[in-house]
């Protein structure tokens, strides 16, 4: 019986369960990823990061989107672009900078992404994607995968087709398939026939299956029917690292007033360490409503989080509600 407490290997890296933390644009820096291992997470993947701003050496992509904490390896890169020569340079200093793994986003719908002919534009630039994977092999020297989603409309195969070239011809060590089109971005139930199909056709290279995977239901399901190599947690796991330890059957129950708090609290340290007491209280406001959330609360301790003046008056309003949050 397949399990997701299995370890495994990705290209030559050995992974040592099938749960994932999935690429989360804006939201998954060291600190986030961090976070899932300390969870559980046996991988973790960047958020998504411009080969044309590592290229470049803009100051921010390369000090803060390339910044790996020791405690989170095996861990994965993720770029994106459209050049297969600027990602052969990008992936070069991400392996430089300690990645393990190169992940390529082929599957972004956002508009100014695939406007550029990069992310879900690629699904109809089979060519140029295999060149660009090829690319970020022969640069980095580490093992590469690939993002993907089956096309831009439904009824559409593109990303299957290309996913059988990726691995024929650019050698790519694995698949990430969001079994949505590019035009439902995060809505409609996803095709796990179609991720079935996918898996099947691609054996033995691992494929791992993203979207709709919120609770520990939906993971086991999606694991077990479609025979996937490993899952990926994406929304599911915002505010809620312990869905890590619940879907590895490590934990049962939810966690307390307490320990919601608490994580919160090294949310916060993590990030004024990562950019400082200013532009962290004001980063920090995407991320209370998920935390404010897991304790049942309404929309006033919500506000009073968005409305805070700073930082410190934001850690005032926590901690109050260790003593009038319900418990």
């Amino acid at each position: 019986m397949r399990s997701l407490t299995d370890s495994w290997t990705l290209g030559d890296v050995s992974i040592p369960n099938r749960v994932i933390l999935a690429p989360l644009a804006g939201i998954g820096n060291w600190f986030v990823r961090l976070q899932a291992k300390r969870y559980g997470a046996g991988f973790v993947v960047s958020e998504m990061v411009s080969s044309f701003g590592v290229h470049y050496g803009n100051e921010r992509t390369c000090k803060e989107m390339l910044r790996i904490d020791p405690g989170e390896h095996p861990v994965a890169i993720q770029l994106f672009g459209h050049d297969p020569e600027v990602m052969r340079s990008a992936a070069e200093t991400v392996a430089q900078a300690g990645a393990d793994i190169i992940d390529l986003n082929m599957g972004c719908p956002v508009p100014k992404v695939c406007k550029t002919g990069a992310g879900a534009a690629l699904l109809g630039d089979p060519d140029r994607a295999v060149a660009i994977a090829r690319a970020a092999a022969q640069g980095s020297g580490l093992p590469v995968t690939v993002k993907l989603r089956p096309g831009q409309r439904p009824g559409e195969r593109d990303g299957v087709d290309l996913a059988l070239r990726l691995v024929e011809e650019a050698g790519v060590a694995g698949i990430a398939f969001h079994p949505r089109h590019a035009s439902q971005q995060h809505r409609g139930k996803p095709d796990l026939e179609l991720a079935r199909e996918l898996v099947e056709a691609l054996h033995p290279t691992p494929v791992i299956l993203s979207g709709g995977l919120l609770d520990v239901e939906a993971v086991r399901t999606t694991f077990d029917y479609t025979g996937a190599a490993a899952v990926m947690l994406a929304r599911g796991s915002l505010g809620n690292p312990w869905l890590f330890e619940q879907v590895l059957g490590v934990r049962t129950d939810d966690p307390t007033v307490d320990e919601v708090l608490d994580e919160l609290d090294w949310v916060a340290d993590q990030a004024v360490a990562h950019m400082g007491e200013e532009r962290a209280g004001r980063y920090l406001r995407k991320f209370y409503p998920w935390y404010v959330a897991r304790l049942g609360l309404g929309p006033e301790t919500q506000n009073s989080l968005q409305r805070s003046d700073d930082l410190a008056h934001a850690r005032q309003i926590l901690a109050d509600l260790r003593v009038f949050a319900p418990a």
